[in-house]
């Protein structure tokens, strides 16, 4: 991590006091704050040479077999999930079928490309470089972020850290009115797609009707989501307190 601090030109400006903090809060050196002014061009050349002196180059070899981390993903309506990769070995092209070692599926290739910063469609991305690819996958519970991609002619070794996202607040979701019930059901359906750490199951009860069971990363995860089912499909929803669930052992 670099630490950049902008806007050091403007009058009310007090760099060494927001240093201060850094230090106080994030424990950051201050002699590494670099202090810049992005409007006016000043310290830029400082935050050019800092990156090339204090984060390491890639490495890797492009004549191993291919081998990337998933880092990221997203949904497109029309070419499915897009998958945002760091190739640390080997070459990736158009037409290369490819495998996902969590999910073990295999898929095809069909655009590849780096973001540029917009995706920049090309024929390759080699080993050092980090790029997205679509190959035809529909869903985002098929992309986990960690997972190691290979080619799937070549069984490789996984990437280390992977994770699988557990979810640790559960609540219910239901419509205030059941009628609504097919209409939060698309919404849901349309949420997911953009966000495959949420663990979604059907669920009935007998004072509220159908609806589904959700479980989410927090609770500022589970307040994020009810706002975006507000906002952007219009769904009222009567959500349950949320709850975490305990497993206990007991030594007899």
């Amino acid at each position: 991590m670099i630490p950049v601090l902008n806007k050091i030109d403007l009058s009310n400006a007090n760099p060494e006091k927001v240093i201060g903090q850094l230090e106080s809060l994030f424990e950051i050196p201050p002699e590494s704050v670099l202090k810049i002014s992005a409007k006016v061009g000043l310290g830029i050349h400082e935050v050019l040479k800092a990156i090339i002196k204090r984060i390491p180059p890639p490495s890797g070899s492009r004549e191993l077999a291919p081998r990337a981390l998933l880092f990221d993903s997203w949904y497109d309506r029309y070419k499915g999930v897009a998958l945002l990769v760091a190739l640390k070995d080997g070459c990736l092209s158009v037409g290369d079928n490819i495998s996902l070692v969590h999910t073990e599926k295999s898929y095809e290739v069909k655009e590849i490309g780096i973001l540029n910063p917009f995706p920049t469609p090309m024929n390759s991305i080699y080993a050092g470089q980090a790029g997205y690819i679509f190959c035809n996958m529909r869903g985002m519970k098929e992309a986990h972020t960690g997972d190691t991609v290979y080619s799937t002619n070549h069984k490789v070794e996984p990437l280390p850290g992977f994770e699988e996202c557990k979810p640790m607040v559960f609540a219910g979701v239901y419509p205030v009115v059941q009628s609504e019930h097919s209409q939060l059901r698309s919404a849901l359906d349309k949420l997911l797609l953009n966000d495959p750490s949420i663990h979604c199951v059907k669920e009935s009860s007998p004072a509220l009707g159908n609806g589904w069971r959700l479980g989410f990363l927090g609770v500022l995860h589970m307040d994020v989501f009810n706002q975006r089912l507000e906002q952007e499909y219009g769904a009222q929803v009567v959500l349950t307190s949320p709850s975490v669930p305990v497993k206990g052992i007991y030594n007899g």
